[in-house]
């Protein structure tokens, strides 16, 4: 009988690297297979928490933050999609021109999180396939409802928690969580609320911590 290893995947819906890094991370999680037990949380985090509700052009947004040059950028943004089609992730540059504030996919995420890890896997692959792979505008309240309805959640149901500030409170205590406990880049994921690692890495590094903590030999 394996160990059941819980999963704590703390990201942002607008990180490229955190659709990569989930990816590879249920690929890990496809090829230990067998009885593997994992406990999937995710967790949020806002790279961008004061982003206005019109977003901002990506090019501008990254030149201003991380002083990126135009060929940076777009070299930057070819690896992105190559290391994305290795791994069945699409994105794509030229729809994801833009940078939008992610507050209330995160209180979606809260709210499905709450309804069943299943529920949480799929809105958050649906957001991020939105986003990435198809440029839409993940701040606006009817494309959040319209992609919680892609997830199978009710529409109704997300667009009155849109209308209010339900989970607000919720998201912001787990984002200060994550902050004091020194969480300062995504994703970041937390096994077994001991052992960290960050940054999009390949299959194999999720698959050896997978197999070690649960003690599923190779």
């Amino acid at each position: 009988m394996s160990k059941p290893v819980k999963i704590d995947f703390v990201s942002d819906v607008a990180c490229p690297w955190c659709a990569i890094g989930l990816a590879a991370l249920e690929h890990a999680m496809a090829n230990v297979g067998g009885d593997l037990q994992v406990e999937l949380h995710f967790q949020p985090f806002e790279l961008n928490p004061d982003m206005g509700p019109q977003g901002e052009s990506i090019a501008e947004h990254l030149a201003k933050k991380y002083g990126m040059s135009a060929e940076q950028l777009a070299q930057n943004g070819e690896a992105l999609r190559q290391r994305g089609e290795t791994l069945g992730v699409r994105i794509d540059l030229h729809k994801r021109d833009h940078i939008y504030n992610t507050f209330d996919a995160h209180r979606l995420l809260y709210w499905a999180g709450e309804l069943g890890a299943t529920q949480q896997h799929a809105l958050k692959r649906e957001l991020l396939q939105a986003y990435h792979g198809e440029g839409r505008n993940v701040s606006e309240r009817d494309t959040l409802v319209a992609i919680a309805n892609e997830a199978g959640l009710d529409a109704v149901e997300a667009r009155r928690i849109l209308a209010s500030d339900t989970f607000a409170a919720q998201v912001r205590e787990r984002e200060h969580f994550y902050q004091q406990h020194g969480i300062r880049a995504v994703p970041s994921v937390i096994f077994n609320d001991r052992h960290l690692v960050q940054g999009g890495q390949p299959v194999e590094v999720f698959e050896q911590a997978l197999r070690q903590l649960s003690g599923l030999a190779a």
